[in-house]
């Protein structure tokens, strides 16, 4: 484990915040810690497969879980690959953490170990195939690469000449490529991930809070596709289920930070906001 600096909880900017992050102290036991894994666990790297979690990010998890109802991991990776470069599975403190990758469409549970997943969508294969023919049409050039995802196809352009250039370039032909197939593009960071409508953020997060019956949540996340959990999270507010939008910092997707009860700088943020949750609650206890 890294050494981190002591972290204080920051006071939310809004009222719906302060009343979420109130609620969970007043009763952690009811509380869901819901978490993005890349950009909010993991910091950005150039090429995914070389993510891995904060150094001390397991710890902080380990460290608060016991003291909540639960803790979710929720990415568009594969669960697997989440667990595995999280380094999530055999964690004492973490027996209950639940991963739900490809936006819930995957779902690993610590207890069991195992992955249960339904069958992939027969829109991806098509993709698949036909993405190549797509990419050299639409010009790109060295530096753009394919991610498959099992589940889902992610087209990155971090690594091109001109980012942002490349990703504008690729959006209607990929959108259009995904729309013959009943397929969505998601965009996120300098990426653009074709995959099935229905598959979400937030329809995981609103159906794993209703399954843990959450008297209040908190959910980080960093980039566009956390959107739709932070409106989930609104959703839940009207209902009277008090919650805390937490942003993992980013200069690059303004919008989270723009909606965030709380911005924190990055995963090094999320980890001493989660020590600091931790350290809150047991003094309480």
């Amino acid at each position: 484990m890294g050494s981190s600096p002591q972290h204080h909880l920051p006071t939310p900017v809004t009222d719906a915040g302060r009343d979420g992050l109130d609620a969970l102290l007043a009763d952690p036991g009811r509380a869901v810690i819901a978490l993005d894994f890349d950009g909010t666990l993991a910091p950005i790297v150039p090429d995914p497969e070389q993510a891995r979690a904060h150094p001390d990010a397991v710890h902080a998890l380990a460290g608060l879980a016991p003291y909540v109802a639960s803790v979710a991991v929720i990415t568009g990776r594969p669960a697997e690959v989440a667990v595995r470069h999280g380094g999530f599975a055999g964690v004492p403190g973490l027996e209950h953490l639940v991963v739900l990758g490809h936006y819930g469409a995957e779902r690993w549970d610590a207890v069991t170990g195992t992955v249960h997943a339904p069958p992939p969508h027969p829109g991806i294969e098509a993709v698949r195939a036909e993405l190549p023919a797509v990419l050299e049409s639409a010009g790109a050039g060295p530096g753009v690469w394919v991610e498959d995802k099992g589940r889902a196809v992610a087209v990155h352009t971090r690594r091109a000449a001109d980012p942002q250039a490349a990703f504008e370039a690729l959006s209607t032909p990929l959108s259009h490529l995904a729309a013959q197939h009943r397929l969505i593009v998601e965009p996120g960071r300098l990426v653009l991930e074709l995959r099935p409508p229905g598959m979400d953020k937030g329809a995981a997060l609103t159906a794993y809070v209703g399954e843990a019956g959450a008297g209040s949540v908190l959910y980080a996340g960093d980039d566009l596709g956390d959107l739709p959990a932070f409106a989930a999270i609104d959703k839940l507010r009207s209902d009277g289920v008090p919650g805390l939008l937490v942003c993992s910092g980013s200069t690059e997707v303004t919008e989270l930070a723009e909606r965030a009860d709380v911005v924190v700088d990055g995963p090094e943020g999320v980890v001493g906001l989660l020590s600091s949750l931790a350290a809150a609650i047991a003094r309480q206890s």
